[in-house]
């Protein structure tokens, strides 16, 4: 079960020409826009990735407008957990579950859940904010972090199981991001 206390977002490379080559591209920039803004009305931290912005650009507009507070963490490696700078800054917030959005689903997102796993994080994959330039990668992917014991989970699935009770203002906000 997904704790408010104990979660972060994470934002895995939504960048440059990269980001608009994904299947389904439109619904993956929605979705992620309404992780990040139920992340935000819940008070989860979010942390940022950018894969070599020097060659891919930086995150996309879209969704680095609602991150404007967020410096991104830039890294080369695919899996997250290959940058000092990304350890150090998820260790420092004493959390132990990882919610994963992002590019590419069998690249950095497939590397970062498995090490994260492998690390001891409860680590679960938001399948409809995720996605690759080609869908067969994102389902082998998505196929092989279940059978790894990762769960899948929706945006709207994960930001109900953290608000956990209806009738507060947050409710109230959550409901009005995911319609």
């Amino acid at each position: 079960m997904l704790k408010r206390d104990r979660c972060v977002l994470v934002v895995v490379d939504i960048q440059g020409k990269l980001a608009m080559l994904m299947d389904q591209r439109e619904r993956l920039f929605q979705n992620v826009s309404k992780m990040v803004r139920g992340a935000k009305t819940l008070g989860l931290p979010i942390i940022l990735t950018e894969q070599y912005p020097k060659g891919l650009g930086p995150t996309i507009p879209e969704i680095r407008h609602l991150l404007s507070d967020v410096d991104p963490v830039e890294k080369i490696c695919f899996s997250c957990m290959g940058s000092e700078e990304f350890v150090r800054r998820l260790e420092a917030l004493g959390r132990d579950q990882v919610l994963l959005v992002g590019i590419e689903t069998h690249v950095c997102v497939y590397q970062t859940a498995r090490d994260l796993k492998e690390r001891g994080f409860q680590v679960e994959i938001v399948a409809d904010a995720v996605s690759s330039r080609r869908a067969a990668d994102r389902d082998v992917a998505l196929g092989r972090m279940a059978s790894m014991g990762i769960p899948l989970t929706t945006v709207e699935m994960a930001l109900f199981e953290l608000l956990g009770v209806a009738g507060s203002p947050e409710f109230k906000k959550i409901l009005e991001i995911v319609r």
